[in-house]
């Protein structure tokens, strides 16, 4: 979000109006005023300060195959932004890619998708998804996802800015993942020290061809390109800088709003503009391939790029996972 100066200082005001409202509310959690609810299960909260992509859709996804691998029960719950029927692009996406070993949780209250889902079946770890602010379920870990190629101080709170919380909400989090950056995010020194800090980006696994087979293929057998990119995440311009860093020849691109569901006109205009850029084929994201209108193809294919998470120091990091869960109180508001 990148709002004119004008418009961010007429929208000042009620930036300060939010911000008073999500410190009162969180501290209201923190003394006891307002009561978290409980599972029976462990949960681990994955959630950002910003709003955007962080990479949160990813690492629950990463966390989930960690705990599949070992032998644990995994559930997974989300409110399910922008979908309906209790579903989502996102949840979708994630169910796609974990074929039915972990059960889902989709709605407002998470607390009772949680109870109903341990109603039906024990469940070693619950995974919240988008889980920073929804401080009204408790949680054992709270991992916080930063994007290091943006400055938190530079950022101003909701509506003005894109921060959700004041930076010093980061004191609440267990765990810091900073995706697309090696240097320490810009969190307040004093405070540096209580962080366990990690590094994590996106790797290109392929590309699977949208209404084709699931097989993934590389990059050399879908042609030399170039390719029309287009997206409507988050954070655009990460996936075009990913693009890039894959080596991704690309003749031009498109944005849409996050979430954004793809109609016949859009995908007519896309493409037209993918004819007049030269470009022998569209390259797109996961989330956005749950979007596209169903039963509308396109005469030009449509390649869709395969992701995983990759984290530095990972032996370490689930060390710190394995300790905290261990620990008898879990993360406080």
């Amino acid at each position: 979000m990148n709002l004119p100066l004008l418009v961010r200082v007429l929208l000042w005001p009620l930036s300060v109006v939010y911000g008073g409202y999500v410190r009162i509310r969180a501290w209201f959690y923190r003394e006891g005023w307002l009561k978290q609810k409980r599972l029976r299960g462990k949960v681990i909260s994955v959630g950002n300060l910003t709003v955007g992509g962080t990479g949160k859709t990813p690492m629950v996804l990463w966390l989930a195959e960690k705990f599949l691998g070992e032998g644990k029960r995994v559930a997974v719950l989300s409110r399910g932004y922008r979908g309906s029927g209790g579903t989502s692009d996102e949840i979708e996406l994630m169910k796609n890619r974990l074929q039915g070993r972990v059960k889902f949780g989709v709605g407002k209250d998470r607390f009772a998708e949680g109870q109903r889902i341990e109603r039906q079946q024990s469940v070693d770890v619950f995974l919240l998804d988008d889980g920073f602010q929804h401080l009204a379920l408790a949680r054992d870990i709270d991992i916080l996802m930063l994007d290091g190629s943006h400055k938190l101080k530079d950022q101003c709170l909701l509506p003005s800015g894109v921060l959700r919380e004041p930076i010093s909400a980061c004191r609440r989090a267990d765990i810091l993942v900073v995706t697309r950056k090696t240097e320490r995010p810009d969190v307040e020194a004093g405070d540096a020290h209580k962080y366990s800090i990690f590094y994590a980006q996106t790797r290109l696994l392929g590309f699977r061809r949208y209404g084709g087979q699931a097989d993934i293929q590389y990059l050399s057998e879908m042609g030399h390109g170039p390719f029309f990119a287009f997206c409507g995440i988050g954070n655009p311009q990460a996936f075009f800088d990913d693009l890039s860093r894959w080596h991704v020849p690309v003749a031009g691109e498109s944005i849409f709003r996050d979430h954004h569901r793809y109609t016949a006109a859009d995908l007519g205009r896309l493409e037209k503009a993918a004819q007049r850029a030269g470009a022998i084929a569209f390259v797109t994201t996961e989330k956005d391939a749950e979007n596209l209108a169903e039963g509308r193809g396109t005469a030009i294919p449509i390649f869709i790029a395969v992701i995983d998470f990759v984290l530095s120091a990972e032996s370490e990091f689930l060390a710190a996972l394995e300790r905290k869960l261990q620990s008898p109180h879990g993360a406080s508001a």
